[in-house]
């Protein structure tokens, strides 16, 4: 049940958002946890979230929806005042980053693909030249092995 703060203002519990968005209230406490939508606590220290975190919601489920990572959208919505929605021209912004994002992935995707339909013919795998097995091996000068595990002198213990 919706409830009114004052006589302009609609406030909504966690079920009500969780229900009308579409996620569940387990969600919506990461996403505040996250910082990405906001709530305030009533007399009863139960949460109430103002209508315009629908939105905010809606357009954090279109960008995870298209593969943007929630840092990304948390910094796109930190522009936004609490209790405002994205305008035209935020959204604006926020899309045209984010196409310019998904533009370089679909582009590393297809090399992917691609490279993936040349080793499936060759079946090498190569170490030495597969580029899917070993892409762009820096290490390689350093020799074999695991380049990335402490040496035995990193795990000693440091005297104290």
């Amino acid at each position: 049940m919706s409830v009114k703060c004052d006589a302009k203002k609609v406030v909504l519990s966690v079920g009500e958002v969780a229900k009308r968005s579409g996620v569940s209230v387990a969600t919506l406490h990461f996403y505040e946890q996250k910082g990405l939508i906001h709530s305030q606590r009533n007399a009863g220290n139960q949460r109430r979230y103002s209508r315009d975190v629908l939105r905010r919601v809606a357009i954090i489920k279109v960008a995870q929806r298209t593969g943007i990572p929630l840092e990304q959208i948390g910094k796109a919505l930190s522009v936004l005042p609490p209790g405002q929605n994205a305008d035209q021209q935020h959204w604006q912004q926020m899309s045209e980053q984010w196409k310019t994002e998904l533009d370089a992935r679909i582009a590393q995707l297809t090399d992917l693909r691609d490279q993936l339909s040349m080793c499936i013919g060759c079946g090498c795998l190569s170490m030495a030249h597969c580029p899917l097995r070993n892409p762009q091996d820096k290490l390689a000068a350093q020799g074999s092995g695991a380049h990335f595990y402490p040496t035995s002198e990193e795990l000693e213990e440091p005297e104290r």
